[in-house]
């Protein structure tokens, strides 16, 4: 495929960068803008406020920019932002923000997100996440940087998925996730850290077990909650990868996973 397929409605007032392609039945909406270098698949309808940043790839039959599924939304002028360089498989479904969520869902960098992944309205992804078929994630979520989201994970509204944790297949998660944290569970449970996720991204023999350090004081030293975190601050000072901690106890808005 090069250029805009001649069966793809591209409406007019679209900003479409001039090498973009676009695939067969793909509906391009009036409020778009998509970047330069990506390319759409057929069938796919982007539409409502959405702006695709340059190199990503969207896959066929999916939709994106919709109006958020919440029955609060009575037709506000909302955003669907997504990054460069990401990849975006089939049937994907992605909403656009609530007024009453700050009006904007959000989508970083270089993201991997497999087929038939939802995420809703008002939620706000990082970079290089991985998002395995059938994940999703319901409101207002937040994902930090390098998570990875296995298969038919499910993720409540509202919870935080920290920096480089793990969900193992079919995690239902209704607490936040601290950062490096693997849960397993149809009640998803904390056990251990994301050791191998870890070693990938170059993280040294101590750095991860100065990570394990922190774990074993969250979780398994039976150290009230308080006193934990002020030890994890006076990690922190020394070892750098313990700031992750220390910002997400003090950010999230939800209990968390123990």
């Amino acid at each position: 495929m090069t250029g805009i397929h001649e069966k793809a409605l591209v409406d007019p007032r679209a900003k479409v960068a001039e090498d973009v392609e676009i695939g067969a039945f793909s509906i391009i909406g009036p409020d778009v803008t998509i970047g330069p270098g990506s390319w759409i698949g057929s069938h796919a309808v982007i539409t409502g406020r959405t702006t695709i940043g340059k190199n990503t790839r969207i896959f066929h039959f999916t939709s994106m920019g919709e109006e958020p599924q919440d029955k609060k939304y009575s037709g506000e002028d909302t955003e669907l932002i997504i990054g460069d360089d990401n990849t975006i498989r089939e049937l994907c479904t992605f909403s656009r923000g609530t007024a009453q969520g700050g009006g904007k869902t959000i989508i970083g960098n270089n993201n991997w997100i497999m087929a038939c992944v939802h995420i809703a309205h008002d939620c706000v992804l990082g970079d290089n996440i991985i998002m395995a078929n059938n994940a999703s994630l319901a409101g207002h979520v937040k994902v930090g940087n390098w998570a990875i989201l296995s298969g038919y994970s499910l993720i409540h509204q509202f919870c935080s998925v920290g920096e480089h944790s793990f969900t193992s297949f079919a995690s239902h998660v209704n607490q936040s996730i601290p950062p490096y944290v693997t849960v397993s569970g149809e009640k998803a449970k904390a056990k251990g850290i994301n050791t191998e996720g870890l070693k990938r991204r170059g993280y040294s023999p101590e750095q991860i077990r100065q990570v394990r350090r922190a774990y074993k004081l969250l979780y398994r030293s039976g150290t009230p909650l308080e006193e934990a975190k002020a030890q994890l601050t006076l990690m922190a000072e020394e070892h750098e990868e313990i700031q992750p901690w220390v910002e997400f106890l003090a950010t999230t808005e939800k209990s968390f996973i123990r």
